[in-house]
């Protein structure tokens, strides 16, 4: 499959845990390159849709359109979406240049192609001088953004961002 667009659609999607609605038939339209946030309290479903989007978590009902195609049931290097998830999800035992480059070292590039992209990548969060950290010696901010980095490596044609900047101070937001 060859999504053309990040444009996405979301159409009567509901999501039950059991008996327990946690998403309740949500219509949605993002074109493609706008950016979008979902707000509300804590446990209002904002992380499951985003999941549902990435492809992390099947909707129970509804449809998922990515770029005009149906993605349900499709992997998430296939929708081209990539989520950095609000617990970052880092490796504790890798140092932050192959936590960064780890998607890349998945879809089989050379070690030399893959450090060459997450040193660029580390470059533009600001953390170049960290790289041979592991994630336990980093603060909070820090390891938010080895979580961006990572997320954002592959140019995924969706990116999906579980408070994304929640840790960082207000310099770095910008």
């Amino acid at each position: 499959m060859t999504v053309t667009t990040g444009d996405i659609e979301l159409a009567g999607v509901y999501k039950h845990f059991g008996g327990v609605a946690a998403v309740d038939g949500v219509n949605l339209k993002i074109t493609d390159g706008a950016y979008c946030c979902f707000l509300g309290p804590s446990g209002c479903g904002k992380t499951t849709i985003l999941r549902m989007i990435a492809g992390h978590e099947d909707p129970t009902g509804g449809e998922i359109l990515i770029g005009g195609e149906d993605v349900i049931g499709l992997p998430p290097v296939e929708r081209r979406t990539a989520m950095m998830f609000q617990s970052y999800a880092l490796f504790p035992h890798l140092t932050v240049r192959d936590n960064v480059a780890f998607p890349l070292r998945v879809r089989g590039q050379s070690a030399a192609e893959r450090y060459k992209t997450a040193d660029a990548m580390l470059e533009k969060v600001r953390l170049t001088e960290l790289a041979n950290r592991l994630p336990g010696q980093l603060s909070g901010g820090q390891q938010q953004r080895v979580a961006l980095a990572r997320a954002a490596i592959t140019q995924p044609r969706v990116l999906l961002l579980d408070e994304p900047l929640s840790a960082l101070d207000e310099q770095l937001r910008i």
